[in-house]
C-alpha cells in the first residue's frame, strides 16, 4: 500500500476534510505563507504511526497554504523503519515516538547526515480493552509486566487476577519496528525490546484498533490519539504504577501523574535539508501551528515558550 493510498484514521478533522480545511485556509491566509509562490518541491516524511496524525495534519494544511506547490508525503514504517530511511538520506524528516538510539545515530553519521531533534508534543500510551469487558477498570504496571514479559504463559484473564473470569486473553501491540514498542517495553517490562512474541503485532495503530475493537478477550496498547478517536469502540484502562489508579487524559499526561506511560514525541530533520527553502518553510509552519493542530490530532502540545525555542533553533 502506498503512502497516498493509506487510509486515514476515522474521525479526524483532516480525514473528513473540507470544512476544517476551508477554515484553516482562511485562518492561515494572513500568515504570509502563500505569498511566496517561488517555493516548490517534494518533502518526504516517514516513521512513527503515532506521530503520523500530527505530521499528516501539518502536511495537509501546509499544502493548502502554499497552494500545493510543495508536495509533502507522509509514510508509516514505524520509528525504526523511519530512522533507517532517514539515515540513508531517503527522507528529509523522520517521525519518532522515541529518541534516536546510538546505533541509528551512528548510521546517520556514517552517511554524513546530522539529525536535528525537535520534540513537538506529548502522548500517553493507552492500555485498552473491548467495550464489553466489564471486569477490569484498572491494571497495575506489575500486572502488565507479567503479561508482556518474555516467556509469559498468561493466556487467560483469571491468570492475571483470580477474581477475573475464566476467559481467553489475547494481546495486541506494536511490532518491533515501532518506537511505541520500544518505549512500552522499557517502561513496563524494564528492558527496551524485551517482550513476549505471541501477540497480534502491527506497525499500523489502525490495525491494532480494529483488532481490539473486534475481540472481546483483547488487551492492547497504542498512542492516546488512536484511543480518543475510537472511544465508542474501545475502553481505556487506568494504570497503577504504585500510587493508585490513574486514567489517561490530556491533564494526567501533561502533569506527569499518568506514569510511566506519558512520553514525548519527536520529529527529526536533516540539517542539510533545512537549508532548502521548502523544508525550512514546512518545519517553521509545523512549529508555528503546533498549538492549534496538535490538539486536533489528539495529542498534547508543549508550552508556547518551548515552541519559541524550537523556532529559534531552525532559523
Amino acid at each position: 500500500m502506498s503512502r497516498r493510498d493509506r487510509p486515514l484514521r476515522p474521525g479526524t478533522a483532516w480525514a473528513h476534510g473540507t470544512a476544517w480545511a476551508a477554515l484553516a485556509a482562511i485562518a492561515l491566509s494572513g500568515c504570509g505563507a502563500d505569498s511566496d509562490r517561488s517555493l516548490s518541491g517534494l518533502i518526504e516524511i516517514d516513521g512513527s504511526s503515532t506521530v503520523f496524525p500530527i505530521s499528516q495534519a501539518m502536511a495537509e494544511e501546509f499544502q493548502i497554504a502554499y497552494r500545493r506547490a510543495v508536495r509533502v508525503s507522509v509514510g508509516v514504517s514505524g520509528t525504526g523503519g523511519g530512522f533507517q530511511r532517514f539515515c540513508n538520506g531517503e527522507t528529509e524528516i523522520a517521525n519518532a515516538s522515541r529518541r534516536i538510539n546510538d546505533a541509528e545515530a551512528a548510521s546517520c553519521a556514517a552517511h554524513g547526515i546530522e539529525p536535528v531533534e525537535l520534540q513537538v508534543a506529548w502522548d500517553g500510551l493507552t492500555v485498552v480493552v473491548h467495550p464489553s469487558n466489564d471486569w477490569v477498570d484498572c491494571v497495575s504496571v506489575t500486572e502488565l509486566r507479567r503479561l508482556w514479559t518474555p516467556g509469559s504463559d498468561i493466556v487467560n484473564w483469571r491468570q492475571v487476577r483470580p477474581a477475573w473470569p475464566d476467559e481467553d486473553l489475547r494481546l495486541y501491540g506494536p511490532d518491533t519496528d515501532s518506537g511505541t514498542f520500544d518505549y512500552f517495553t522499557a517502561a513496563v517490562v524494564g528492558e527496551e525490546g524485551a517482550s513476549r512474541h505471541d501477540y497480534a503485532a502491527s506497525t499500523d495503530d489502525n490495525v491494532l484498533v480494529a483488532g481490539v475493537s473486534g475481540d472481546p478477550g483483547a488487551l492492547g496498547y497504542f498512542g492516546y490519539a488512536y484511543f480518543e478517536d475510537n472511544r465508542g469502540h474501545l475502553r481505556a484502562l487506568e494504570v497503577d504504577a504504585g500510587g493508585g489508579c490513574v486514567a489517561p487524559t490530556r491533564e494526567t499526561i501533561l502533569d506527569g501523574t499518568y506514569t510511566p506511560l506519558a512520553r514525548p514525541m519527536y520529529i527529526y530533520v536533516r540539517r542539510d535539508a533545512l537549508v532548502r527553502p521548502e523544508v525550512n518553510a514546512f518545519v517553521s509552519f509545523y512549529i508555528d501551528h503546533a498549538a492549534t493542530l496538535i490538539p486536533e490530532a489528539g495529542y498534547m502540545p508543549l508550552e508556547p515558550e518551548a515552541y519559541a525555542t524550537l523556532r529559534a533553533r531552525i532559523g
